[in-house]
């Protein structure tokens, strides 16, 4: 049986406060109760529309003590919003066990949908936006990086990725050297806010653009790797060889061979290794 509990997914805006949708006050202000990723981000964006409810924390850090209690006020009949600090849950945000809680005890959950930064971002790219892929925060450490980044290397469709900006220099760093320096990218910073940046371009003018202005490393970052040219049937080859003499032998040298199986230059082979970790 159904419980007569109701969770609302809450999206509150990423920046402008004006992209505030009017069911998400009102469901906001008529909930029992109010879980937020952080309480004190959140209470300026309450006072704000006039919302009074009570406000509790739900975060990474008590995410998985929180959530029987929370099902247990659903099951008691309580209806319940979770917000995150901007945008909507979920979304490389807390949130997931409880959904998955919540859908485990036939509770009924409800999205009141609004703002998101990886949406936001792909509507105004200029890229292809009718097939998309959303990868989330890039890993911090620069080996994990490059082996998640790898992992894209040949998408046929656009993809969504976050970035803190203490690391986005290290990261469009990185993407260059596993896409190479022509792949366009888009570089979305404080969407919806006073100073937005949307910048679509190669990656190697993307880096330049944000290392030679310091405001270009402060933010939320969304960034939009273009899809990958198809794979033509030399490269291919050439990656079945590779695999075979890096079985053999080093990196360096199977390039080297490889390099007068294929009549395609050392270099060019050597890239292709590091895409496919070989």
């Amino acid at each position: 049986m159904t419980s007569k509990g109701i969770l609302y997914i809450v999206a509150t805006p990423i920046g402008n406060l004006g992209d505030m949708t009017l069911r998400a006050i009102e469901t906001l202000k008529t909930v029992d109760m109010i879980y937020a990723e952080d309480t004190r981000h959140s209470k300026p964006l309450l006072q704000h529309f006039n919302i009074q409810n009570q406000l509790y924390p739900l975060h990474e850090h008590n995410e998985a003590q929180q959530v029987d209690h929370i099902i247990e006020q659903l099951q008691q009949g309580k209806k319940i919003a979770l917000i995150s600090d901007a945008g909507t849950p979920l979304i490389s945000d807390p949130g997931m066990p409880l959904v998955q809680k919540a859908k485990q005890n036939n509770i009924r959950v409800e999205p009141i949908p609004g703002a998101c930064a990886a949406i936001a971002a792909l509507s105004v790219s200029g890229l292809a936006s009718d097939k998309f892929l959303f990868a989330g925060f890039i890993p911090a450490k620069h080996q994990a990086r490059l082996q998640f980044l790898q992992n894209y290397l040949h998408q046929d469709a656009v993809t969504i990725f976050y970035e803190s900006p203490h690391r986005i220099i290290d990261c469009l760093s990185d993407m260059m050297a596993v896409y190479g320096k022509e792949r366009l990218l888009v570089y979305a910073r404080e969407l919806t806010k006073q100073f937005e940046t949307v910048k679509l371009a190669a990656l190697s003018d993307i880096y330049e653009f944000v290392i030679a202005d310091d405001n270009q490393q402060k933010g939320e970052i969304v960034l939009i790797l273009d899809k990958a040219a198809p794979q033509n049937t030399d490269d291919k080859e050439a990656l079945r060889i590779l695999k075979i003499l890096s079985n053999e032998m080093s990196v360096s040298q199977a390039c080297k061979l490889a390099a007068k199986l294929t009549n395609m230059k050392k270099n060019q082979l050597y890239q292709l290794a590091l895409a496919h970790n070989l």
